[in-house]
């Protein structure tokens, strides 16, 4: 896959059977050998309520799972990239997501 534009969704996972949160997003991975790249937008734009819960889990911890259409997910950490509703997500290191067990999507 040198690229992907499409839907998807940024889960946040308490443990592998509570997801505080789901945001829908549109998103462009770009991909050049063994790094990739990739810009999500919050569609639609998040009302006041949604943006103070997705602050909340921000602080709590920018990792977010991100769910394709296809069920595939991969965790990535999440960047607001200063402009309303646009981000920056970057693969995540399984050992700054928490313990073994947590922070994941459940099982499929």
């Amino acid at each position: 896959m040198n690229s992907y534009e499409g839907a998807a969704t940024l889960e946040w996972w308490v443990n592998r059977s509570t997801c505080l949160g789901g945001l829908r997003v549109e998103v462009a991975v770009r991909a050049a050998g063994d790094t990739w790249t990739s810009e999500a937008t919050l569609e639609p734009p998040l009302a006041a309520d949604d943006r103070e819960r997705f602050e909340l889990l921000m602080q709590l911890d920018p990792h977010f799972t991100l769910r394709f259409d296809d069920a595939s997910t991969v965790l990535v950490k999440v960047v607001e990239a200063g402009v309303e509703g646009r981000l920056i997500l970057t693969a995540a290191e399984e050992d700054t997501a928490g313990p073994t067990g947590t922070r994941h999507a459940p099982h499929q």
